[in-house]
């Protein structure tokens, strides 16, 4: 009919796209309370799943070789370093997202 789109017309079809954009745009993440408490338990499996197959490798070749608990003491030992080591570059890892993080607000 008119060559003129009607301005009113117009910007009710823009607040209904607007409207349409935010309804299905997900809601910005936040930290939940429970996340530190998540990277805590991660750590600390990382730390005894490392002892745990440290003593479990000692205890194999303790029994294959017929020997004291000498390999039992030190997988065991090197399990623990091995978890320690592990749960260091967890921290390293969480601390860069966090400094990118930080960078990109």
């Amino acid at each position: 009919m008119t060559d003129t789109p009607d301005p009113e017309k117009l910007e009710a079809l823009d607040a209904r796209i607007k409207a349409a954009k935010a309804a299905i745009e997900p809601a910005p993440r936040t930290q939940s309370k429970y996340e530190k408490a998540s990277l805590a338990w991660r750590m600390v499996l990382e730390l005894v799943i490392g002892m745990a197959m440290g003593m479990g490798i000692g205890f194999g070749l303790d029994s294959l070789f017929g020997t004291l608990p000498i390999f039992l003491i030190l997988f065991s030992l090197l399990g623990f370093a091995a978890g320690i080591r592990v749960m260091m570059r967890t921290a390293d890892e969480v601390q860069r997202q966090k400094v990118e993080r930080s960078t990109k607000d």
